[in-house]
């Protein structure tokens, strides 16, 4: 499984990248929103994990760009972010799941593979760990 992960805090995009890798996903990051649209449109992916708050292009309008450019890849909105209206712009946006900074127990263990609502086929990855089940209270 190939994933992109999108996250301009350098520790948090670390930790998160090792702990996939660990789980012996491949993992390319991006860390700004211009090369994270730039690498999304280049290669193939099966899920892009997105912070809103990006330098550059924001996180809302990479998401609107890859569905206006029919991209199907799944994507998981991962914010700071918390309140209704951001929570219902993202996924207006296209993204098709969301979580917020910190995050809750029950949100880490339900991010992959756990998720059933994204458009692509990810059962097969039943058996995989938790991608975030890792971080407790990381900002």
């Amino acid at each position: 499984m190939r994933i992109l992960l999108v996250e301009d805090e350098r520790k948090l995009s670390a930790i998160i990248k090792r702990s996939l890798k660990e789980s012996n996903y491949a993992v390319d990051l991006a860390d700004n929103g211009d090369e994270a649209l730039f690498i999304a449109e280049s290669n193939p992916y099966d899920l892009i994990i997105l912070d809103i708050m990006l330098p550059g292009r924001d996180g809302i309008s990479i998401c609107r760009n890859l569905r206006k450019k029919q991209n199907d890849v799944p994507i998981l909105m991962l914010t700071a972010r918390d309140d209704e209206e951001d929570k219902i712009t993202g996924l207006d946006s296209g993204a098709d799941d969301y979580i917020t900074k910190p995050f809750s127990s029950p949100e880490r263990e339900a991010i992959i593979p756990k998720r059933t609502s994204f458009p692509s086929d990810l059962s097969k990855y039943a058996s995989a760990p938790s991608i975030l089940s890792f971080c407790s209270s990381t900002g």
